[in-house]
């Protein structure tokens, strides 16, 4: 064994291992002693921001957590988990995967898939569906088309391979990716209510079991990784990104699975970021219990791996597992069947220590809770200001805008554009089918809707951020992630119940990024108490910066689940027939602020949020769901990037029917086309419905644009294009670049 893992450790190496020089001193008045090298390294990975949230843990505790649906709260456990009746509960979760995909997407996509999914069965549900949100750099660079085939790659040959569908998600680019690429994704499980797991360990005696694929160098300080800023010398932590196997997770999912309905466990924990210290810590910590473990009996695949390698590990398809004394048998045969290893590394203990032996070596000896979250692990409260381009913004003028004079070349400039542009040749890579349950693969809706095994409900699901909104205005920004998320629900049928976060920043030691984790936090809750969608958990992903002045936008992705009753199916993003009626519910504005329009036609970069009224949406979304629930609407879309234009277009393109609509608007015609104005949802209704809908609609600000007609699109009597025209440009566009 190397002496290094037991030597007193120095404050020059716990500055290069992440931590701060308080930090160091708080650590040896813990022990009551100074650390040696493996402890030092236990505490850099678990008081890490990634491990430990001690720059966010403020405020993530002031989102709203409490719903009737609820099943366990943020933080509880591995997910988030509500009930949806029937005996069953949906357990999902988004994570980030940024920096190792940065480096290295394929790997680093692939197993920030293969984390998730962990995430999701660990708890005793079966993951159904996989979603992303992906950020990258401008497309025509070689090096953004490098990312985005690795991860796309990554994304779609593990969650192929391991049998789960991707059945949606988002795709961005813009330049402040080009560095840092946001990778996000999201899973979705079924689990029996009273019959889910927990990731928690006591019970004096109790053995300790890891089961899974062997442990190797591979991830090593990966948590530590994920908690800096990329440089330009970051392609030397690639032994920081671990490597997936999709098909070792497979068994392990069906293994896992079968051991947590037998009830022989006590508890069960993914092994994610930093590994084995990161399972035992926070099982330990919360089952107020202590550990023993012996390091050397960790089935390892590279020779000479020293204690703190064997803790920080980050090697993928592995879980720490606590088994009733007595059931081992019973646990092992069934890991046999499955052809899944395993091995008995410790025993739960009395106390709270944690107590790592190598060889019979003691080579650290920590107590739990002060590594975790709420016990010792640090929390701070940052100094945030606001912005400094928050000046730029309010300088914005959008009289010196000028209209141009060929809108139909506007049209087509946008349908191209790379974020409204069809993400086909993505979207083709990934099995949205297997399963068998996706509803929305040849009828696509504003979410992916998967249909609930033996009952009568589907989910619907979807994940959202327009992170130039919150750049521009965190709050409000913050807001229509979650408003727009519940849109897409309420547009496909669906009831929003709760969601998910994922929340990338910058740097949080930088007053003005910290500043709009703040904001966006604030604007995040006010939008899920009025939508009635509390927050189940998340991820937080800082430090997505290279630099003091280059920091992402600031992204909060949203992910939300819905449920549909009783049986009925999705309502479609389509028009469904010739002849119906298109209205538009909502109030288009005098509004091109920080729309598509104007950031990359005109190329301004600083303007306000686009107008948003948090109760209009609230009541736009209730009466167009009590539509839809009352089977009065052919269709519904929801006005995003692009504006109006680009939303009857989608909805066109979908069966190939024209439209001729009128604008009634008295304000600039670019604004209505092409502004970006929330709370806004385009419909189409035969017309035998259309005076039950008004009806409904009589509170609600309404225009009814035209009809469904033709093989045009019509608008003001100006003709912009056929359809199939407009539709070969909007498809194409991406694949073009791609091929390049």
């Amino acid at each position: 064994m190397s002496s290094t893992s037991i030597q007193i450790a120095t404050l020059e190496q716990a500055q290069q291992l992440g931590l701060r020089a308080d930090e160091f001193d708080e650590i040896k008045e813990i022990l009551g002693r100074t650390p040696n090298f493996t402890e030092l390294s236990i505490y850099s990975v678990m008081w890490s921001e990634h491990c430990s949230y001690k720059n966010s843990i403020v405020w993530l505790k002031t989102l709203p957590k409490k719903g009737e649906k609820m099943l366990a709260e943020a933080g509880e456990e591995n997910a988030g988990l509500i009930d949806i009746g029937d005996g069953l509960a949906v357990c999902f979760k988004i994570e980030s995967h940024n920096h190792p995909s940065a480096i290295e997407p394929y790997q680093g996509a692939a197993t920030g898939v293969g984390g998730i999914n962990r995430d999701i069965f660990t708890m005793g549900a079966r993951p159904i569906a996989q979603l992303n949100s992906l950020r990258f750099g401008n497309l025509t660079e070689e090096k953004t088309r490098w990312l985005v085939k690795g991860v796309v790659k990554g994304i779609g040959d593990y969650g192929n391979a391991f049998g789960i569908p991707t059945v949606g998600g988002e795709v961005y680019f813009d330049e402040c990716y080009h560095v840092n690429p946001l990778v996000n994704a999201m899973s979705v499980g079924i689990a029996q209510v009273g019959k889910t797991a927990s990731a928690t360990s006591y019970g004096v005696g109790n053995p300790v079991y890891i089961i899974g694929s062997a442990t190797g160098k591979d991830g090593i300080h990966g948590a530590s990784f994920a908690s800096k800023d990329i440089t330009e010398d970051s392609a030397k932590d690639l032994p920081s990104v671990q490597v997936g196997d999709p098909f070792a997770e497979k068994l392990l999912l069906e293994a896992t699975l079968e051991i947590i309905e037998t009830g022989a466990t006590i508890g069960i924990q993914d092994m994610g970021a930093a590994g084995i210290t990161c399972s035992t810590s926070e099982m330990s910590a919360k089952g107020k219990h202590g550990m023993i473990i012996h390091l050397d009996k960790v089935p390892m695949r590279q020779k000479g791996m020293v204690p703190f390698e064997i803790l920080l590990s980050e090697s993928q398809e592995r879980m720490l597992m606590v088994i009733k004394k007595g059931r081992e048998a019973e646990v092992e045969n069934i890991l046999l069947k499955w052809d899944i290893s395993y091995a008995e590394i410790g025993e739960v203990t009395a106390g709270n220590r944690l107590i790592y032996y190598f060889k019979e070596e003691l080579v650290a000896d920590v107590p739990a809770h002060s590594l975790v979250l709420g016990g010792g692990a640090p929390i701070y409260h940052r100094e945030y200001t606001a912005p400094k381009y928050f000046d730029q913004i309010r300088m914005f003028d959008a009289s010196k805008i000028l209209v141009p004079s060929d809108l139909k070349a506007v049209g087509v400039f946008l349908l191209q554009h790379p974020n409204i542009a069809s993400k086909r040749w993505i979207y083709n890579q990934y099995d949205s089918m297997v399963g068998s349950i996706t509803q929305t693969t040849n009828q696509p809706a504003d979410a992916a809707v998967v249909k609930v095994r033996n009952t009568n409900k589907s989910l619907a699901m979807s994940v959202d951020c327009n992170s130039r909104f919150v750049f521009a205005d965190p709050e409000v920004g913050g807001m229509i992630a979650v408003a727009e998320c519940a849109r897409n629900i309420v547009c496909s049928g669906g009831e929003p119940a709760a969601i998910t976060n994922c929340l990338n920043f910058g740097n949080p030691y930088n007053p003005e990024v910290y500043y709009q984790f703040v904001h966006a936090i604030k604007g995040i809750s006010k939008a899920c108490l009025k939508l009635n969608t509390p927050v189940t958990g998340g991820n937080v992903s800082f430090y997505n910066q290279s630099s003091d002045n280059d920091a992402v936008f600031p992204t909060p992705t949203i992910g939300m689940v819905g449920i549909i009753e009783d049986g009925r199916s999705h309502n479609p993003l389509g028009f469904q027939q010739e002849g119906d009626i298109i209205v538009l519910v909502g109030k288009t504005q005098d509004d091109i602020a920080s729309s598509h329009y104007l950031t990359y036609f005109h190329k301004v970069k600083f303007s306000p949020a686009p107008y948003f009224n948090l109760d209009e949406e609230f009541e736009i979304q209730r009466v167009v769901l009590s539509c839809i629930k009352s089977n009065l609407i052919s269709s519904a879309h929801d006005v995003s990037e692009g504006g109006l234009f680009v939303t009857l277009c989608e909805s066109a393109f979908v069966n190939d029917f024209g439209f001729e609509v009128t604008l009634h608007d008295e304000f600039r015609v670019d604004a209505s086309l092409f502004g970006e104005s929330q709370s806004r949802i385009v419909l189409s209704i035969k017309p035998n419905n259309v005076e039950a809908v008004i009806e409904q609609l009589q509170n609600t600000p309404h225009t009814i644009l035209g009809k469904v007609q033709g093989k045009n699109a019509l608008i003001n009597g100006d003709n912009f294009g056929s359809i199939s025209t407009l539709k070969e440009v909007h498809q194409t566009s991406i694949e073009k670049v791609m091929a390049n």
